[in-house]
């Protein structure tokens, strides 16, 4: 009998379909690309959302870094309003702050104008007129008095109607517990004493002596009085006169403010000559 030929075992042939996974992947990213574009369109709370949940299906299942919080304000109109409120209010808080700043100053503007009055009744009754003089200013209340009135010439010994002068100002320095500064100044003219070798040495005396006498009063606090001789270098007046002279020999006391100097519009300088 004669042999069949073997039959070869037929194979199914069948389409290479390696194509499909990079075409999935294509799919997926235009996918996305049109949610994105479609979202930016008109950025709305909904449309985020859906925006969201697309992309975490296609991509990963829904688990991924889209799921946080949007740092997006998902209403313009909400995140306008929000700006605008916090404007709102910092405004506001500012106001309120230059409110109460703008209240202090003026209220210490108002003690230092009743201490002015003070001195100045004082100054009308004693017939201090031509050797005192008081002026408001932004750094506060300047009492400038002439040295005829506290000194002989060339000497730094009060004379006794210039400690009762002190006495009575320092009465009045009492309620207004401000820091407070003593300035001596002389003329140009050189002065030779054994114990005032120069001008700076009689101008820092003559405002140390005045300091003291002031500090008698125990109701005073020394921790806020300072005394300084300028000597010749600060003249109010030229040094060619004898009135010019005898204006740069003077004692100023200043009152200082504790608050900031006010706006030059809102206080123009009180003076009395």
């Amino acid at each position: 009998m004669a042999k069949r030929p073997k039959r070869h075992a037929q194979h199914e042939e069948h389409m290479d379909e390696s194509w499909l996974i990079p075409y999935a992947d294509l799919m997926t990213l235009l996918l996305a690309l049109f949610i994105v574009l479609f979202a930016s369109s008109e950025m709305d709370a909904k449309k985020f959302d859906q925006m969201v949940r697309s992309f975490n299906v296609a991509l990963n299942g829904g688990v991924g870094v889209l799921n946080q919080p949007s740092p997006v304000p998902l209403d313009p109109l909400m995140a306008q309003q929000t700006i605008h409120k916090g404007g709102q209010e910092a405004e506001r808080a500012k106001s309120e702050e230059e409110k109460k700043l703008e209240e202090a100053v003026r209220k210490e503007t108002e003690d230092l104008k009743k201490l002015q009055t003070q001195l100045e009744g004082y100054i009308q009754q004693n017939k201090l007129q031509d050797k005192l003089q008081t002026k408001l200013t932004e750094e506060g209340l300047l009492i400038t008095i002439l040295d005829n009135a506290l000194f002989d010439s060339g000497s730094a010994v009060l004379k006794p109607e210039a400690r009762k002068l002190a006495a009575e100002m320092a009465a009045m320095l009492v309620p207004h517990p401000k820091k407070v500064t003593v300035t001596g100044h002389t003329d140009n003219v050189p002065i030779h004493r054994p114990e005032f070798p120069s001008n700076w040495d009689l101008s820092a005396k003559r405002s140390v002596n005045f300091l003291k006498v002031l500090l008698e009063n125990r109701n005073l606090d020394p921790t806020k009085f300072s005394a300084t001789g300028m000597g010749e270098y600060h003249p109010v007046a030229p040094n060619t006169s004898t009135e010019g002279r005898a204006k740069n020999r003077r004692v100023e006391v200043a009152i200082l403010r504790d608050l900031a100097s006010p706006p030059k519009n809102s206080m123009a300088p009180v003076s009395s000559q």
